[in-house]
């Protein structure tokens, strides 16, 4: 089976979110389950440079605007054979995706990333069709115009959509249609783009395509209500029958406390002792005090990781004598008063603005809890990551924190999304590690399977039943007397 996996962003070459991870770890294991997966992506050029390695492949004109316009492709350069890794193709056209910001509107050009984004789901209609795709599996907005494009260009190959996180939907200016080669009739409410006076590229994804799925079984029953659905739950409740979820994976290889270089000492399951090392370690870096508790949250600062719960809690976790290690960025407001919460308690509150991989290692590997206080999250790592690293997760239940994590089994929950309800989880969690059990529970988290290979092979399923889905709609919509042509010849 060849599968063509489009995203906006993969790692290494390009990161904002967890869909960077996605993008890299599911290709990679579903290559190790012996299928053919190609990763196309958007060839961003920084003033820095060239993310890798290219070697031109293909060349072609696209009509664009009116007109047509150059699409070159590039094939990742590598030294030497790497099993078990999806290669990728970038799609390249300087003027569009010279840029560091590929999801914002520019100074002068409000709908910069909707040309950018329909311009690379017509490259990947186009090498899907050059290339032989079996199926195309797309990802969040940036790719939601392929299932139209598809249909435009009479490309016959099925189209799977995941919904990563539906708070962000591609919504523009619908004189943009008529630019990118969208024809009027498609801007309508049943199966086209319009969205409440938007061309919403979300809405095409989800109407258009032939299966959809999210990151997670309860994020996909989530998003079929008013609360969660985003304007889109009466669409997405019409089309429950193509509809499921497939909890995300960790790179298990990736993120190891047995190998991990970043920490000081390396542990495992087998002989979790180490990571007392590292907790020293990690307060003595960090120059915090070690005498209580040490809760940790990495995350980006903003509403729906439930940072306001957090920040309404601030003196209460205080007074429960736990330390907080705050690792991520995000929104002004939330960064001054975290910011001025360490000044107020430099010994109990430790506030580090930025993104930096290796320090969040040894906060995963050196806390005691991890707090993941989500308003909605449709699937995490950060939980899946903490449990890998014999720290304990604390979650609201929400998504695929819901999922991945039973109380006091493999970590502690809460259900209502108040401050008062997240104190009282932590309340038992520092209880339950005062009171014993911790060296069980912290066992039972470590020895979890995250890994990508559960879900790759549902993943498999689901591809073989799109591609059937749409076999089966082909032999059903042909015209009977092709039928009868057919029988005729047997």
């Amino acid at each position: 089976m060849r599968v063509l996996f489009a995203t906006s962003e993969a790692a290494p070459f390009s990161k904002s979110g967890g869909l960077a991870d996605v993008s890299r770890a599911l290709p990679d294991a579903l290559t190790r389950l012996g299928l053919e997966v190609l990763i196309i992506h958007p060839y961003y050029r920084t003033p820095e440079g060239y993310p890798t390695s290219t070697a031109l492949i293909r060349q072609i004109q696209v009509p664009w605007g009116g007109g047509s316009i150059t699409l070159r492709y590039l094939r990742e350069d590598r030294v030497g054979p790497e099993p078990g890794r999806a290669p990728t193709i970038f799609v390249d056209q300087p003027y569009f995706f010279y840029t560091t910001s590929p999801y914002a509107p520019t100074r002068f050009d409000q709908l910069a990333p909707g040309r950018r984004f329909a311009l690379f789901s017509r490259a990947v209609v186009e090498w899907a069709k050059y290339w032989g795709a079996d199926l195309i599996h797309l990802n969040d907005w940036p790719t939601g115009l392929v299932p139209l494009y598809t249909r435009l260009g009479g490309v016959e190959v099925p189209t799977l959509f995941t919904i990563h996180n539906l708070g962000y939907q591609g919504n523009f200016d619908p004189v943009l249609l008529r630019e990118i080669g969208v024809p009027p009739e498609y801007y309508r409410i049943e199966e086209g783009l319009e969205f409440f006076g938007t061309a919403s590229f979300l809405k095409s994804g989800l109407a258009l395509s032939d299966s959809l799925n999210t990151v997670s079984p309860t994020y996909s029953r989530e998003i079929q209500t008013p609360e969660y659905g985003a304007g889109f739950d009466g669409l997405l409740t019409s089309r429950r029958d193509r509809l499921s979820g497939i909890l995300n994976g960790i790179d298990t290889e990736h993120w190891d406390p047995l190998t991990d270089p970043a920490l000081p000492a390396n542990y495992g399951p087998d002989d979790p002792s180490p990571k007392a090392e590292v907790r020293t370690a990690l307060v003595e870096e960090l120059d915090i005090d070690g005498g209580g508790p040490l809760i940790a949250v990495i995350s980006r600062l903003v509403e729906q990781k439930g940072i306001d719960l957090l920040i309404d809690s601030l003196d209460e976790l205080l007074r429960l004598g736990l330390r907080l290690i705050v690792l991520g960025t995000g929104e002004d407001h939330y960064e001054k008063i975290l910011r001025q919460k360490e000044r107020e308690t430099p010994e109990r509150v430790r506030t580090i603005l930025r993104f930096d991989e290796p320090l969040a290692r040894r906060i995963y590997a050196g806390s005691d809890l991890f707090l993941m206080p989500s308003i909605y999250e449709p699937s995490g790592l950060g939980q899946m990551i903490a449990q890998r690293y014999g720290t304990p997760p604390i979650v609201r239940e929400t998504g695929g924190l819901a999922d991945s994590v039973h109380d006091q089994e493999t970590g502690f929950t809460f259900e209502d999304p108040t401050g008062i309800a997240m104190v009282a989880a932590i309340d038992r969690a520092v209880r339950f590690r005062e009171e014993g059990g911790w060296g069980g529970l912290r066992d039972r988290c470590m020895r979890l399977d995250n890994s990508w290979h559960a879900s790759a092979q549902e993943y498999l399923r689901l591809y073989e039943a799109t591609i059937e889905s749409r076999e089966r709609k082909r032999l059903t919509n042909r015209p009977q007397n092709a039928i009868m042509i057919e029988q005729a010849r047997e």
